[in-house]
């Protein structure tokens, strides 16, 4: 089969197109027969050799995909050969098959194409496991999320709105403002032209959560930002990973930050995530209040050109590989 490596650290032309054995499903997974993949950032930083994949996890790279189940390991009764799936992989994705934990796994909800559903698990999971089931993020609060026409803003945009929560984000042009605007955000700021954190105090705007991809260099910012009781949860180090906090400003605001990932969770807990995500997204889906945003679509033979576009951050919502 087809699958993409990158055998050395370095650019996209670093990417390698290898033939591999099929692998086969063990206790608890299946095998998925991939016609699209998702692409996200950890991919380019995997590449780089920044994020390695976690141990006894393939090299190959991709953290989501969607196809067809081929061959269902021991052990799992919930699916067929044939059923219509999108799942969420630690890696593996950028290939004819992947194997994956049935848990993890979930069918396409209706109305969804391959390539919808290809953009859907990693983005989906990662928000609503950050904004509502660490962070719970309700009716009536104030949400703010950066890089808002990013695979991850796009959807926490439209996530937050449909839980009826204010939204704040941050882009980076006045085309990504109009487009982050058309998802439903409130306010949209422009941080090339001015700071967040004094435009929404000078507003008298507070965030009661924040989901954050910058890290170090806006943790000041955010926690001056925050309202009374507000929790800022830090998904990405885009901006550094090193920075003063004040903790007195923690403390007069009862707030709390914390910091996750996705990919290296236990199984179990991976398997909780996108039960609940699927759960209540889905509903979401059904009534149109939040759907993929698919900026391009490429061939995998094309996977260097999806990468550059992907560093270039041009897009708006999610790069997708085809398979055929």
């Amino acid at each position: 089969m087809r699958a993409v490596i990158a055998p050395e650290p370095g650019d996209a032309e670093a990417l390698r197109i290898v033939d591999l054995p099929v692998p086969e499903p063990a206790e608890g997974e299946v095998l998925i027969g991939v016609r699209a993949v998702g692409l996200n950032r950890a991919d380019i930083l995997q590449r780089q050799g920044f994020y390695p994949p976690p141990p006894g996890i393939s090299d190959v790279l991709g953290l989501e995909c969607a196809g067809t189940i081929a061959a269902i390991g021991p052990g799992v009764s919930e699916f067929a050969v044939g059923d219509s799936v999108c799942a969420l992989l630690a890696g593996g994705a950028y290939a004819d098959f992947a194997v994956v934990p049935a848990g993890q796994v979930a069918p396409i909800p209706a109305g969804l194409s391959m390539i919808d559903a290809a953009a859907f698990m990693e983005t989906t999971c990662t928000v609503w496991s950050n904004v509502v089931m660490v962070a719970g993020l309700t009716a009536g609060e104030t949400f703010l999320v950066h890089g808002g026409t990013s695979g991850i803003g796009t959807t926490a945009i439209q996530v937050a709105k449909a839980l009826g929560a204010r939204v704040v984000t941050t882009v980076g042009s006045a085309e990504k403002a109009a487009a982050a605007s058309a998802l439903g955000a409130d306010v949209v700021i422009n941080y090339r032209e001015e700071d967040f954190a004094p435009t929404l105090a000078k507003a008298g705007i507070a965030a009661d959560v924040i989901l954050d991809i910058m890290g170090a260099k806006y943790l000041a910012s955010n926690v001056s930002t925050l309202a009374a009781n507000g929790r800022l949860v830090i998904i990405g180090l885009q901006g550094g990973i090193q920075a003063e906090l004040n903790l007195a400003a923690l403390l007069a605001k009862r707030a709390s930050v914390t910091a996750t990932s996705l990919r290296a969770r236990p199984l179990q807990e991976k398997a909780k995530i996108v039960a609940e995500t699927i759960r209540h997204v889905t509903p979401m889906l059904e009534d149109g209040s939040v759907r993929p945003i698919v900026h391009a679509t490429f061939d995998l033979a094309d996977v260097a050109e999806a990468h550059r576009l992907l560093e270039a951050s041009t897009h708006i919502g999610k790069v997708v590989l085809t398979l055929s």
